[in-house]
């Protein structure tokens, strides 16, 4: 089911995030409301909701990673467990012939572009978010002109089988656009793909830190070094519409939350 607002979407940077920065929320035209992004815990009680209708849509860590540290201040910052599992994996993938290619250059990102996006037509992050890498490769090669692009392929028996893109924003570097086939998930490419592309961010020294930007997940809390707790915030008009929509969303997120915590239980129970 799905109920169609139109939305105005204001994100907020690491830098913004860090820095518990309140954005300016003047009236937006020809838009139903405000979908706010990366709003951090502590700036919440400052944003002025202007009259709208707030609802909380998640809550999450930002987590970064301090590439100004140095690679082995990081690796030293991980357990020895995934330290060993990281090394276990980039062995095993590495053993079959896979290989990581690195992208940079407009050159570099206009023969990346169309093989990332054949990756990236099969992945779950495009069938199902809506989070896919672009079709239209102008604005990568726009910024790759500015050396704000970062890109690399696994590519194995001749054919990628996994993709990462960041792109810059100033001394940050975020985790942009990422996937990998799904036939090659037993594999773990993803994880492999990332911890290379790490070693060469590391090894390169331009970048102050690696932005894992919105949301939350397993592979971003092992492998940061920080976070900063953010919510993502939906501001609707007040009218009785969407007093009704909010409502509906609320039962719904109790509910799933609800079925989190049963979950389990019932399968402690059925042991």
């Amino acid at each position: 089911m799905a109920v169609r607002r139109r939305l105005v979407r204001v994100a907020l940077s690491l830098d913004d995030a860090l820095a518990g920065r309140v954005p300016a929320l003047g009236a937006v035209e020809q838009a139903e409301g405000l979908l706010v992004t990366s709003l951090p815990v502590a700036a919440l009680a400052d944003l002025p909701p202007a009259g709208r209708l707030v609802h909380i849509r998640q809550r999450y860590a930002r987590h970064w990673i301090d590439l100004a540290a140095g690679e082995a201040a990081w690796r030293a910052a991980l357990s020895a467990d995934l330290r060993r599992r990281l090394r276990r994996k980039d062995q095993r993938l590495r053993a079959t012939g896979a290989e990581v290619r690195r992208y940079a250059t407009p050159a570099e990102i206009a023969a990346f572009h169309p093989l990332a996006r054949a990756v990236s037509a099969r992945t779950y992050q495009e069938r199902l978010l809506d989070a896919g890498l672009p079709a239209d490769p102008a604005p990568l090669l726009a910024l790759a002109a500015a050396d704000r692009v970062r890109a690399w392929l696994l590519v194995l028996d001749g054919a990628p089988i996994a993709y990462l893109c960041c792109t810059a924003d100033g001394a940050t570097l975020r985790y942009d656009h990422v996937g990998h086939d799904p036939v090659a998930a037993s594999r773990s490419p993803g994880t492999v793909l990332l911890a290379t592309a790490l070693a060469d961010l590391f090894g390169e020294g331009r970048w102050d830190r690696f932005d894992f930007t919105e949301g939350d997940g397993r592979h971003k809390r092992q492998l940061a070094t920080g976070g900063v707790e953010c919510v993502d915030l939906l501001l609707l008009g007040p009218t009785a519409a969407n007093r009704a929509l909010l409502a509906a969303m609320r039962g719904f997120d109790a509910m799933v939350a609800w079925a989190k915590r049963r979950v389990p239980r019932l399968r402690r129970l059925g042991r």
